[in-house]
């Protein structure tokens, strides 16, 4: 049996190392450094206008008459995945430069900004929700987020089922598809869905 080249070992032990900590930080963003309100946002479609919280206008109401600012569930859910994925983006490149500099690797900037680059686009397209249900009704894979939901208890004692966050497919894609793509580092609208 031949060794390794020096080289890719190198290489294979730096992504090893950096597919951990990716997995490892992942968490850490989604959970607990994006807001609650961005995390239920994110997912808002649609050119109907809703408040600030994502709660729609009721039906029949005149945008130009509220006190309150009102939004394009499109617009807001765009803004608040675009917080997300920013911040994200910055605890993700912060820890791989942390890491590979205390390791001793250089890696060049232009390949970890470009690492970084792929990831942000690809948390964006999976955190808006809408391009990973498409991909999923493609490939005959929609049963399984259909079926694999959430049952919440709010406190009014009102139960809703989501198809998204904690406990959903949904949630299990996000982190699958991100994974996926660390090769090189890396909700339709329900007002209702919990932080993810």
């Amino acid at each position: 049996m031949t060794a390794l080249p020096l080289r890719a070992a190198d290489r294979l032990a730096l992504f090893g190392t950096l597919l951990s900590v990716f997995d490892a930080v992942h968490p850490l963003c989604d959970h607990w450094v994006q807001p609650s309100d961005d995390a239920r946002l994110k997912g808002l479609h649609g050119d109907h206008y809703v408040y600030a919280d994502g709660t729609p206008l009721p039906d029949g109401a005149d945008p130009a008459d509220s006190d309150v600012p009102v939004y394009r569930a499109s617009v807001l859910g765009r803004a608040a995945v675009c917080r997300h994925v920013r911040s994200y983006t910055t605890v993700q490149l912060a820890t791989a430069l942390t890491i590979t500099r205390v390791l001793g690797h250089r890696v060049p900037l232009r390949a970890l900004l470009a690492g970084a680059a792929v990831n942000a686009a690809t948390h964006l397209l999976i955190d808006r929700r809408e391009p990973l249900l498409k991909l999923a009704d493609r490939f005959g894979k929609r049963g399984y987020i259909d079926h694999c939901t959430a049952t919440r208890v709010g406190q009014d004692g009102k139960v809703t089922t989501e198809l998204f966050g904690p406990g959903t497919a949904l949630m299990e894609l996000d982190v699958l598809c991100t994974k996926s793509v660390l090769s090189t580092p890396l909700r339709s609208g329900h007002s209702n869905a919990t932080a993810e």
